[in-house]
């Protein structure tokens, strides 16, 4: 029996449907949903790319059909629910991680140790840029990396971890010279985040950096692995908040709504964050991270519940997720010095424009690439 019990596994997701469970239990405080259909004449927006072309326009009809990514789906579905098919342990003495943010080893095959980055590496950009191995040593996950000698998490470091107050002050100073780095700064200790002073060079240089989404995706699974859950929320919304209405960041857009956005492991905020997405998202018929239609009285909105909010496109039946033990009804709100956009859902934590808003949609060019591959 002992030997049956243990290699026991869960099934494993099979389609998105079976990985998002963002909108499951969403009874008590979602709207109904309006029919699918083009969006009215006061919601239309710039067009989504290239002006003029008739196959980027507000018109269901004309638009490309989209999918969602299986493989980002599946990806962060696993990272949310804790590995439930992953189970490898590690001696005490080989917590290679907390070691390493002790400053008692330095990271593989650099030999360099986490004081000499904190102190020297902070604003030296295109170091930051084009080193590829500090970041899997910085923001731990249990995961393997393309760093190979960097080890994955195990449960019982991540518990040594979070008891540790030096590695934690150090892992939050990482956590602040990465922000720099993208041109965003902490505020407290709650997690709350603004532009920094360097923003406009950084935000340039990151809206055609692509390969930094993969390294934010790590950024926020870490902090949610090492005890900064509530860390994770105010920066999705600071990159929704630049990609969908400042527009200095449209080439995000893809990224913060597919990977960002869903690790963030409590549902009732990320159906804040997509909510709040939805919002300002050009072309609104194309938005792929609502929930289903409800059904109406009389007949099911939508056909049956197959669409994504008003986009009539395919949207994710939900699949519950375990119970969290946190408070999941709060999400803390960015503040920064830049016109944002109204949000009445989430209060007035934004600042407020008094007049028209100038929603732009990503007019950068789109880029595939699967952003579910370990970095």
């Amino acid at each position: 029996m002992g030997n049956l019990v243990g290699s026991w596994r869960l099934r494993e997701p099979s389609s998105v449907q079976d990985c998002d469970s963002t909108w499951g239990s969403d009874s008590e405080d979602e709207p109904a949903e309006e029919e699918p259909g083009s969006p009215s004449e006061g919601e239309r927006g710039p067009a989504w790319a290239g002006e003029g072309d008739p196959q980027l326009t507000d018109s269901p009809e004309l638009a490309p059909k989209m999918k969602r990514s299986f493989y980002a789906a599946r990806d962060l579905y696993k990272y949310r629910h804790s590995y439930p098919n992953y189970r490898k342990s590690r001696q005490p003495n080989e917590y290679r991680n907390l070691r390493f943010y002790m400053n008692k080893i330095p990271l593989v095959p650099d030999g360099i140790y986490v004081e000499e980055i904190l102190t020297k590496w902070r604003g030296d950009y295109d170091k930051l840029e084009h080193n590829h191995t500090y970041i899997q040593w910085l923001f731990p996950l249990r995961e393997q990396g393309l760093n190979f000698y960097a080890h994955e998490l195990t449960q019982d470091e991540i518990k040594e971890f979070q008891s540790t107050r030096e590695a934690k002050r150090r892992f939050l100073a990482a956590y602040s010279l990465m922000l720099d780095f993208y041109g965003v700064r902490l505020l407290d200790k709650s997690g709350n985040v603004a532009r920094a002073s360097n923003w406009k060079e950084r935000f340039q240089h990151l809206n055609e950096s692509h390969h930094n989404y993969l390294r934010i995706t790590r950024i926020l699974k870490s902090l949610g692995e090492l005890g900064y859950e509530a860390f994770k929320a105010p920066l999705v919304r600071l990159f929704l908040e630049e990609s969908l209405c400042a527009g200095t960041l449209p080439n995000m857009q893809h990224s913060v709504l597919e990977y960002f956005v869903y690790t963030v492991r409590l549902p009732a905020t990320r159906r804040r964050l997509l909510r709040f997405a939805r919002q300002h998202y050009r072309p609104a018929h194309a938005f792929l991270w609502g929930p289903p239609p409800r059904k109406r009285a009389g007949g099911a909105a939508g056909g049956g519940g197959t669409g994504a909010g008003s986009s009539g496109i395919r949207a994710p039946a939900p699949t519950p997720e375990p119970p969290r033990r946190a408070d999941d009804s709060r999400i803390i709100l960015s503040s920064h010095d830049t016109v944002m956009c109204q949000d009445p859902d989430l209060g007035s934590g934004s600042a407020r424009l008094k007049g028209a808003l100038m929603l732009v949609g990503g007019r950068g060019e789109r880029v595939e690439y699967d952003e579910s591959f370990p970095i």
